[in-house]
C-alpha cells in the first residue's frame, strides 16, 4: 500500500512537497546578532561571546587568543569556527602568535570532530569581506566544516533545505568532551 503525499493547505499553491518548517533560520535572514558597525563596540558578537559560558556561548575550548565556537547557523552539524578574541577583519592582521595559535585550535577541533562524529572530511576556510561572503566581516573567523561521504543529498541540493539531527547545546557538549588535551 502507497500512501499519497500529505498536500499542504494554506500554505501555497498544493504542489504536493513536504515542507521542513525552520523558523530559527529567520533570525539570521533577518540579520540578528549583526554587528550596527565595524568596531569592536558596535555589537559584534565575536566580542562578546567570550562573556557568557562556555554553554550559553556555545563555546568549545577557549585558548591565550583564540577561541573554538559552533557557528549558530551551522552548515553541518559540527559546523565551528575559530576565533580571535581581538577584533581584527583581515587575516594579515594577526600576530604570528595568534596565527599559530588560530592553526593549533583548528587542528584540535579536526580531531574533536573526527572522535565525536566520525567526520570523513573539512571544509576549512575563511571569507575575508563582505564581498567574499563574510557575515561579519569586521571580525575575523575562520570556519570548520565537517563532512561526510554522501551528506550532499537532495535536502540541501534540490530542497535548499539542511536537516541537523542535534542541538546545537548538544553538539557543543559532545565536541567539548571530545576536545583533545592542547
Amino acid at each position: 500500500m502507497t500512501s499519497e503525499p500529505e498536500q499542504q493547505l494554506g500554505v501555497g499553491t498544493q504542489d504536493a512537497f513536504q515542507r521542513l518548517w525552520t523558523p530559527h533560520r529567520m533570525a539570521y535572514i533577518q540579520g540578528e546578532n549583526k554587528p550596527s558597525g565595524p568596531g569592536a563596540g558596535d555589537g559584534c558578537p565575536f566580542c562578546s561571546l567570550p562573556a557568557a559560558s562556555d554553554e550559553d556561548g556555545l563555546i568549545l575550548r577557549r585558548g591565550e587568543l583564540v577561541y573554538a565556537v559552533l557557528n549558530l547557523y551551522p552548515y553541518t552539524g559540527g559546523h565551528l569556527m575559530t576565533v580571535p578574541y581581538r577584533h581584527v577583519a583581515d587575516y594579515t592582521e594577526l600576530t604570528v602568535e595568534e596565527t599559530a595559535e588560530l592553526a593549533a585550535l583548528t587542528k584540535q577541533a579536526m580531531t574533536a570532530l573526527r572522535t565525536a562524529s566520525g567526520a570523513h572530511g573539512f571544509n576549512i576556510g575563511m571569507n575575508q569581506g563582505t564581498v567574499a561572503g563574510a557575515g561579519i566581516a569586521a571580525h575575523l573567523h575562520q570556519h570548520v566544516v565537517p563532512r561526510w561521504g554522501g551528506d550532499t543529498n537532495f535536502m540541501p541540493v534540490i530542497g535548499h533545505t539542511k536537516v541537523l539531527p542535534q542541538l546545537l547545546a548538544d553538539t557543543r557538549k559532545m565536541l567539548a568532551e571530545a576536545w583533545p588535551a592542547a
